[in-house]
Order: C-alpha cells, then structure tokens, then sequence
C-alpha cells in the first residue's frame, strides 16, 4: 500500500481533516487542581471525625463515611491514617509558618510582630487542625513521621525565639529568657486546641488580647 493511500486511511475517521478528537478526560491541569480540592476535603473531614471520635478511635471507614465515598477512595488521596494524621498537623503548622513568613518583612516592631503571631496563632487552634496539633503526639507514630513533627514543631519555635530578641533589640519588648519565654508561649497557645469549642464566650481574637496582656504585663498587682 503506498504512502498516500495509508494517509487517506487515517483521515477516514468521520471528522474534518486537521481536527484533534475530543477527548473525555479534563486538561492535565484541570485534573490536578480537582485532585489537590479533594485531597485537602479529605484532610478537613479526617480533622473533623478525629476532633469528634480521637485519634485512636477514629478509622478510615469513618472518615470515608463522613465524606460519602469509600475506603478506597481515601486511600487515592493518601496513603495511611498515619499519613492522615501528620497531614492535619502540617495543615495548622502551614497556617502559623505562613503568618511568620509575612510578618519577617512587615515593618513592625518586635512586640507588635509578636502580638500578631499570637494572633494568628490562636485562630489556628480554635481550629479541628489546631486541637490535632495538641493530639497528634498521642498516636503512635513511626520514627520517621514523629521526626516530621519535631521539625515543624522547631520551626514555629525558632520564629518565636526571632520575634522575641527583635522585640528585645528595638526595645519593645523586655529583656528575657527567650528560650524559656518562646516554650511558655507556644505552651500555652497549643493548649488552647484542648479546651476551646466553637461558641465559647471569648472568640479567637479576644483570646489573643487575653494571652497578650498576661505574658506582657505578668500577674504582678498594678498601682492603684
């Protein structure tokens, strides 16, 4: 058969000549932003039942239950409950890290770059991430994965521990043990993914001016 007859083949297909087919998949692209949407639902849904029935309790049948889809379709998106678990960490860790990120160029002072992280700190933790932050340690986790954690866990230290001495170098905040000072905070910003349930009297931000006032001005009594 020669070359212009097997050419006259192909274009016997039913569609004008130069025409590409139409393809039933969505653009690569396309597929990959759907991907990404539904990952991150799987991840607040896993957040959501964990808050609900705890860590230990909590299974990938129920969280496929509370999204409507099966177990299999959890684990397209990934790849273990430990994975699950490590994933709603990172989401509130990402949260925080973000906030210092911006605030490493804002022109602010010390205190006030503080006062913002707290912030947005305790916004994190009124969050299903946030109380998974507190927990996620009580999950046994293999070395690998409980690594991951101590690292991000390092990171928000470490950007504390920044805040405090450039508040300590402009003057806007007083001398102190930045180490010890940097664990109390994050301490008691953490703690707050225990205790606090959507509704409470105080809302996030009041909570922040809370903790402020306290860690700035201490519990000594104030001059009449």
């Amino acid at each position: 058969m020669s070359p212009r007859s097997i050419a006259g083949k192909r274009r016997d297909t039913g569609r004008p000549a130069g025409t590409s087919p139409r393809s039933p998949w969505k653009p690569l692209q396309q597929r990959a932003r759907e991907r990404e949407v539904k990952r991150d639902a799987v991840i607040l849904a896993a957040a959501r039942v964990f808050r609900q029935r705890g860590l230990h309790n909590t299974t990938l049948d129920d969280i496929a239950s509370f999204l409507n889809v099966t177990k299999p379709t959890i684990y397209y998106y990934l790849t273990s409950k430990e994975q699950i678990i490590f994933e709603c960490f990172r989401a509130g860790v990402g949260r925080i890290t973000a906030v210092l990120a911006e605030l490493a160029e804002a022109p602010l002072r010390g205190r006030d770059k503080l006062t913002r992280l707290v912030e947005g700190y305790v916004e994190v933790m009124a969050t299903e991430f946030g109380w998974c932050m507190v927990r996620v340690e009580d999950h046994d986790l293999s070395p690998a994965m409980a690594r991951r954690v101590r690292a991000l866990k390092s990171e928000i230290d470490q950007g504390l521990r920044r805040l405090l001495r450039a508040g300590i170098d402009d003057g806007s905040i007083q001398s102190c043990d930045v180490k010890m000072t940097a664990f109390a905070l994050a301490g008691a910003l953490s703690w707050i993914g225990q205790w606090y349930r959507a509704g409470e009297q105080l809302a996030p931000r009041e909570i922040a001016d809370r903790f402020m006032e306290l860690f700035a001005n201490g519990l000594k009594p104030r001059a009449a």
